[in-house]
């Protein structure tokens, strides 16, 4: 089994920690990005500091992740943004598009309210940075078999930003 890269005494996200939640039902076609991601991340060794998580529902589960010491949060899921199906978002929260409760997730309550009720509820746990990573899906119907090809090609590229933006948060950037 892998382990975490060596702690550098530098190093911002070693020093205060990152968490990536990758939300998603494996069992469901675009759904099921979330979940083939962190397949991916976990297949490799990631920053020292870095906590990887699969959650099958996100919504308000997503703040039980958060330890108050996290320097920042990746969230992964499928997005509908009314973009193309296959299109990588990657956005600061403040930045995601406000649809009203359950419009950005199929996870019962959406993202942006999930983050909106911890800084309610718990702000003392929320980190500074909170950024999604979003692949737009178009099937949310279907059994996993019948991901959309667009989808399941924007998964590499997608893991690829992740670490590259773990590399960014790392520089302290």
């Amino acid at each position: 089994m892998r382990g975490p890269v060596p702690t550098d005494p530098q190093d911002p996200v070693a020093a205060q920690g990152v968490v990536v939640v990758c939300v998603g039902n494996d069992l469901v076609a675009d759904d099921a990005v979330g979940y083939e991601i962190h397949r991916r991340l976990a297949g490799a060794p990631l920053p020292a500091g870095v906590r990887l998580h699969y959650a099958a529902v996100g919504g308000i589960a997503l703040l039980d992740y958060l330890t108050g010491g996290e320097a920042a949060m990746i969230v992964v899921d499928a997005v509908q943004f009314g973009a193309p199906a296959g299109t990588i978002h990657h956005l600061a929260w403040d930045e995601l598009p406000n649809f009203g409760g359950g419009s950005i997730s199929a996870h019962s309550i959406g993202l942006k309210e999930t983050m909106d009720i911890g800084k309610l509820l718990y702000p003392e746990r929320l980190p500074p940075t909170v950024t999604l990573v979003g692949i737009e899906g178009r099937c949310f119907d279907r059994p996993r078999d019948a991901m959309s090809p667009a989808v399941a090609s924007a998964i590499e590229p997608a893991v690829a930003l992740i670490r590259n933006y773990l590399h960014t948060l790392g520089q302290g950037i």
